[in-house]
């Protein structure tokens, strides 16, 4: 027989968690399921200077903190992927390891890294999505960053500062992060930047060896060696299991207003999955609660 909670949260991140923490504060049995690691994506950031009254955290520390006030409050977290959701009266969820029921059900899943779609990605050793994470690797070697956000503007920044060289490529002849953060890399003598130019291919059978450009002004190709390559190229939403419930949009992200309720009975949304214009760490945690004590209310 399947177990049962009053509210499942799909999502151990920041919104997830803080979710956790004011369910368990209600009084109601809480689940929280996490197909990867605690803390979402805020757990690889290296300092954390804008959440309210912890300044200079790390990612990892605040994740920790969420986990274990979730954990010591009665929450249970498991790290289980959630593979089926059925609808009902009460929610069936199926992970890889177990099935659970509940009776309202939490969606705090997340975006995840755009790719560019490319051969090899998945395979070759020399591709990243974190250069925080993996650019160590790298220290005085040649790599690209791919993007023009101010997420790719400061991976270029960072890995200036260990890597021999680096090459900053966009697709677009502006780049849509901040102006200073563009100046501050026109200034470091071991960056070059290319815009109007997009990566046709990556080069190399086991490892990266370089990458195959196209100029989107001429069409003209050309090789660049490079030991590696950071994607920056945006993120899109975790929106399988909102899909199959039929509670995502046609971009994947779950409509749902300021008090978190979804068009599906029962189930509610928090976090960057949720239709809004602000993304960020505080409005994860904002959602969290919000959704928390709408999923309380419908339990009853």
């Amino acid at each position: 027989m399947a177990e049962y909670f009053d509210i499942i949260i799909v999502g151990g991140g920041p919104a997830g968690l803080t979710a956790a923490i004011y369910a368990r504060r209600a009084g109601k049995t809480v689940l929280v399921l996490e197909k990867a690691s605690v803390g979402g994506q805020i757990a690889v950031s290296p300092r954390v200077d804008n959440f309210p009254g912890i300044p200079g955290i790390s990612g990892i520390e605040l994740a920790e903190r969420l986990y274990t006030q979730a954990e010591d409050l009665g929450a249970r977290v498991e790290l289980e992927e959630v593979l089926e959701i059925r609808d009902g009266a009460s929610k069936t969820v199926v992970t890889d390891y177990n099935t659970y029921t509940c009776t309202a059900l939490i969606l705090a899943t997340g975006m995840r890294h755009r790719s560019l779609g490319l051969a090899g990605e998945d395979t070759l050793s020399g591709v990243s999505f974190c250069a925080v994470c993996d650019g160590a690797f790298y220290k005085g070697r040649d790599v690209a960053v791919c993007g023009g956000g101010n997420t790719a503007l400061q991976d270029a920044l960072f890995l200036s500062d260990l890597c021999r060289h680096v090459t900053l490529i966009h697709r677009r002849s502006g780049f849509r992060g901040d102006p200073i953060l563009v100046e501050a890399l026109k200034k470091r003598g071991n960056v070059t930047i290319l815009t109007d130019t997009v990566v046709e291919a990556l080069l190399g059978e086991n490892a990266l060896t370089g990458l195959l450009l196209r100029s989107t002004a001429t069409g003209e190709l050309a090789e660049l060696p490079v030991d590696g390559l950071f994607q920056a190229v945006g993120q899109q939403p975790e929106a399988v299991l909102a899909q199959a419930l039929g509670a995502a949009d046609n971009a994947g992200f779950v409509p749902a207003g300021e008090d978190c309720v979804t068009t599906v009975s029962g189930v509610f949304a928090a976090g960057d999955c949720r239709t809004k214009e602000i993304r960020q760490l505080t409005t994860a945690c904002a959602d969290g609660a919000v959704a928390a004590l709408a999923a309380c209310r419908y339990c009853g």
